[in-house]
């Protein structure tokens, strides 16, 4: 993976975008409080055409979303593009996708996390940071310093460090690349990823059971895609508990035991994923793993 250029620091009055690549949009008024949260900054937030039209479990047909994201990347005044919502449907947009960018010089942000893992893995390709971060429909229920957090870095200030609790294996340098594991995992073997060596890889996700958790780590480490990354920092695995009638292990269980023998560091209980405080994580910049003292840090 090559490092990535950071986009311009926003500014209050900067035109932001609404587009829904992935599921269909349900949560309305979490939507609209989203929107709210980034106009009381000072940004001016526009919904793109079309972003509310469904087609089954889509946010609309597949021509639809691509030209949700397209209206963004070609509008000369749009500074940032901010993702309604994940759920599904954002790799179906990547078959034969070439990005259009107006002024390459200045591309704009990209917002967005879980399935958003398919466009952030794209536009890295194109040697472009996105933002691994709260969903509109998710950002109001954010923590005051997850916020800011956001606000820090698309406006040009440094992130500070993320504590967590390390596993051992050392410290690793890096770039830096968050995904959600189901995506990310479904995507392995497409031209979507990016070139994994050297990579510290931050990986969350949501309402898998235990042993498709394994399932996913075991077709990593089948894959080799583990042995060219440098390290592993784990975020939230949520609503992932097995039935209790169920024989099971736990999710912590499943990833020490398919992860902890690679040798790597790592650093488990970040304080990003769902269903909590989502911490905003860059695509593709210098970052610092340090499996020691749990915590992961960032050089730009």
């Amino acid at each position: 993976m090559r490092q990535c250029q950071l986009p311009a620091p926003l500014q209050p009055g900067d035109l932001l975008r609404v587009i829904a690549p992935s599921g269909t949009l349900r949560e309305l008024t979490a939507l609209q409080t989203g929107v709210e949260v980034w106009r009381s900054r000072g940004y001016r937030v526009e919904f793109t055409p079309g972003f509310d039209d469904r087609w089954g479990y889509l946010a609309g047909t597949d021509e639809n979303r691509r030209q949700q994201l397209l209206t963004a990347l070609k509008d000369p005044a749009c500074r940032g593009i901010l993702c309604a919502r994940g759920g599904y449907g954002g790799a179906r947009l990547l078959e034969n996708w070439i990005w259009y960018f107006r002024d390459p010089a200045h591309p704009p942000w990209l917002i967005g996390f879980s399935d958003i893992t398919s466009l952030l893995f794209s536009l890295s390709q194109e040697g472009i940071s996105g933002v691994h971060g709260p969903l509109l429909t998710t950002l109001a229920a954010e923590p005051d310093w997850s916020r800011q957090r956001l606000f820090d870095w698309v406006e040009g200030r440094p992130l500070a460090p993320l504590q967590g609790t390390g596993w051992g294996g050392g410290w690793a340098d890096g770039l830096l690349l968050p995904v959600n594991l189901t995506v990310a995992t479904n995507l392995l073997g497409t031209p979507i990823v990016p070139d994994l060596t050297g990579v510290i890889l931050a990986i969350e996700d949501v309402g898998e059971a235990p042993y498709r958790i394994d399932r996913m780590l075991t077709q990593w480490r089948l894959s080799g895609a583990f042995q060219q990354i440098r390290g592993i920092a784990i975020g939230r695995f949520s609503q992932c508990a097995p039935p209790p009638d169920i024989p099971s292990f736990t999710v912590e269980e499943v990833l020490r035991d398919r992860l902890h023998d690679l040798g790597l560091p790592i650093v488990s209980d970040l304080p990003f994923g769902h269903d909590g405080p989502n911490a905003i994580l860059p695509v593709g910049i210098p970052a610092r793993l340090n499996g020691e003292d749990g915590v992961l840090s960032f050089e730009c």
